[in-house]
Formats: structure tokens, sequence, C-alpha cells
């Protein structure tokens, strides 16, 4: 072997052993990993999932952002229900975080030295291999645009995470307002029960005094079973409401605080807009690396074997045609969408956030209606009973009149729950439900 094969044979194992050297700086957690199954990867949970610094050094503004926010649910049961809730998941967002990290993490290193072997029959049947190292010299920006899209892909799957849990809070907090909801309607049936059973008792002892008529009897005995199986209908609704969120959450959810006020006003960016944002930046990344695609790139190249040498390549990724303009031109105009898609996202956003304003408006104006109507529904039917011992009202016109009371009772405890609601998809929308250091 010749004194410059040495010198490469040297320079190879050198270079490799500094590789071997790269991947193995971090903690022995990530050096474990090398020996690790596929699912020994996506279940590394060592790491946190939603890290404000990338890959490479840099920090992201929108995960910091994610980071920071906190629930704006007050503590007590809500807050618990939602925390629990995000707790108890497997989430394949945040496998997709994960796997986009790992990517990012590649990326990062995209800048070093590659190296790869070569296998091929010579014409006397024999084996000749190959190790070539390529080493990039001038990329006019490509492996930075690809380190960028890599980031990006991590702020854009941390949105996405975010914007699951929340999703994931929401859904679990709208199956206890729908309990709770069932709950309250049974409760205006349950406390209204035993004054209709009394007056049903009524009418039965004066039909058989031959003082009224068995048709009105029947009705009062009609009404009564209405009102049980409206009764009964919401204590099953809020027992299957409740049997999925306990497998939600991973326990029954008890007896808390319903207190639902938020801390503060719903003024975060939504999320919707902050993911559009961070499309953006990724189509942006894309459209860097593409148009790199279409400059010479300069690499130094060395090969060890059989036969050894050291030269320069330069190459096109992109061949050079008739159309390469147009091809250029898509690529800024690619850029250009993702821009005006942020726009756009942000008109959806704030229509979706004017009509759940214009909503809340509109059953607060319902509740105060249906709590007045109720309030007076209660006075005129004690008006009644009063005018039914007097003798100047029919147990019929009483009963009719309570069943309107409640009626007007049901709707007002629905509506009580309704807003609560609303106000939730609008913290959901902006992020909010959840505090943002247990994602």
């Amino acid at each position: 072997m010749s004194y410059r094969q040495i010198t490469i044979t040297t320079g190879v194992v050198c270079l490799a052993l500094s590789l071997t050297a790269c991947g193995r700086n971090d903690t022995d957690a990530e050096v474990a990993r090398a020996q690790g199954t596929p699912l020994d990867f996506a279940g590394a949970a060592a790491a946190p999932t939603m890290d404000a610094t990338l890959p490479g050094g840099d920090t992201s503004d929108i995960i910091a952002g994610l980071k920071a926010r906190r629930t704006v649910l007050n503590d007590g049961l809500y807050a618990d229900v939602a925390r629990a809730a995000v707790s108890n998941r497997t989430s394949q967002a945040e496998q997709d975080l994960r796997a986009a990290r790992f990517r990012a993490q590649a990326q990062s290193k995209n800048w070093l030295p590659s190296m790869g072997p070569q296998v091929s029959l010579s014409s006397v049947g024999s084996l000749v291999t190959t190790l070539f190292i390529e080493q990039t010299i001038l990329d006019n920006g490509r492996n930075k645009a690809e380190r960028a899209y890599a980031n990006a892909e991590v702020e854009v799957a941390s949105v996405t995470y975010a914007q699951d849990a929340n999703d994931r809070a929401f859904e679990a907090l709208n199956l206890l307002l729908t309990a709770q909801t069932a709950e309250a309607r049974a409760a205006v049936n349950a406390a209204a029960l035993p004054q209709l059973e009394r007056y049903a008792y009524i009418m039965d002892e004066r039909v058989k005094g031959g003082v009224s008529s068995p048709v009105d009897a029947s009705i009062v005995h009609q009404k009564l079973q209405q009102m049980r199986a409206d009764r009964d209908l919401d204590l099953e609704g809020a027992a299957s409401a409740r049997a999925e969120l306990a497998a939600m959450t991973g326990a029954p959810v008890t007896a808390g605080t319903t207190d639902a006020a938020f801390r503060t006003e719903l003024t975060a960016q939504p999320l919707p807009d902050l993911k559009a944002e961070a499309e953006a930046t990724l189509a942006g990344a894309e459209a860097d690396a593409g148009r790199a695609g279409f400059f010479p790139r300069l690499a130094g190249i060395a090969s060890i074997g059989d036969s050894s040498d050291v030269g320069l390549t330069a190459q096109m990724d992109q061949d050079i045609g008739f159309g390469t303009r147009d091809a250029m031109r898509a690529i800024e105009a690619q850029r250009v969408a993702a821009i005006a898609a942020v726009s756009e996202t942000r008109e959806d956003t704030a229509r979706t956030l004017a009509k759940l304003e214009a909503e809340r408006s509109s059953l607060t104006r319902q509740l105060v209606q249906a709590e007045e109507l109720a309030q007076g529904a209660a006075q005129t039917f004690d008006t009644y009973v009063q005018a039914q011992r007097d003798g100047q009202r029919t147990v019929r016109e009483v009963v009719t009149l309570m069943e309107s009371r409640v009626g007007t009772a049901r709707r007002a405890a629905s509506l009580r729950y309704d807003i609560i609601r609303n106000d939730l998809k609008i913290a959901a929308l902006r992020g909010v439900l959840v505090d943002g250091d247990i994602l």
C-alpha cells in the first residue's frame, strides 16, 4: 500500500471514530437507543416532548409560548377533569411530535461528512469493496434550509399536539357538562314529583267520590308518568356521560366545586392561527431547499478500497431544462400561498370567535328571560294552588300550570351549562384549557 493510501486509510478511520463519538456525546439514555427497538424509540419518554430548544441549539418562540400558557379554568372540578383527561391518554400527536424531533435531530448533523460502502463484482468474478466519504463544501443554503424545515416540522407538530390536548380536554368537559345538565333537569323533576303525586292521589279520591271525571284523573296520571320518564331519561343520560368520562380520565369523577369562572379574559392567540404561521415557516424552508437544488453543489469525495482516490465533485439536484424558470416560479408561488393561508386561517378563526361571542350573548339573554319566566311561573303556580284550595281552580288546571313551571325551570337549568360550554369552546380554540407545562 502506498503512502497516499495509508494517509487516506488513517483519515477514514479517524473520521469514523469521530462520527461515532458524535453519536455518543449525549446522555446514557440516548446511547441506549442505538440498541433499542422501534417501540423503544416511540416510547422514549425520558426527554420532554415539548421543548423550546430545537435540535441545533435554536429556541422556538412558538413552542416557548405554548409551554408558558396557563389554563383559564379556576382550580376545582373543571380544571381537575381537564388535567386528568390530558394526562390519561396515548396521543398519536405526541408520537408524531417525538418523531419530528428525531428527524430534526438527524438533520441538525447534515453538515457533517457522510459515508457509505459500495460492493461490486469485477469482470474476473472477484468482489470489489469501496468506502466513500462525502463532505459538502458549497450547497447554496440547501442543508441550512433542510435544518430549518425539520425545525419547522417540530413547531407544527407541537401546535398540533397542543391542539389535540385542548380538544381532548374540551371533550371531557363537554361530557361533564352533559351529565351536569341532565342531573340539573332531573333535579327539577324530582322536586316537583311529590306534589304532583299528591295531586294524582287527590284526583283518584275525587273520582271515587264522584266529584271529578275519570278523564281528568287519567290526564293527571299521564303527566305524572311523563315527568317520571323525563327524570329517568335524564338520569340515564347523566350516568352514560359520566361512564364515558370515567373511561377518558381513568377514574370516576367525584363531586366538586362547579365554578367555571375564568381567571383571565380569553385573549391568547388561537391555535389554528399559530399552526398556520408554523406551516408558513415550513413552506418557506421547503421553498428555500427546492430553490437551492437548481444551483450547483460542490462536495469533496474520498474513496478507499482496492483503488483509493480523493477529489471534488459538482452536481445539481435538479436538472436544467426549458421548464426550469417555471419550476422556480412554482416554488416561490408555494411560499406566497403559505403566507396567504395564514391570512385565510386568521379570518376563519375570527369568524368562529365572533360567532361564539354572539352565541354567548344570545344564551345569556335567554337565561335571563328563562329565569324571569321560571320565577313568574312559580308565583303564578302558588296563586293557583291557593285558588284550588279555595275551590276557585281545578286540580287539572293546577297540574297543567305545574307542568309549565317545571318546563321553564328545566330550560333555565340547561342554559346555565350551555353558557359554560360556549366559553369552553372559546378557550379550546385559543388553547388555554390546560397548562402548557403538562404537555
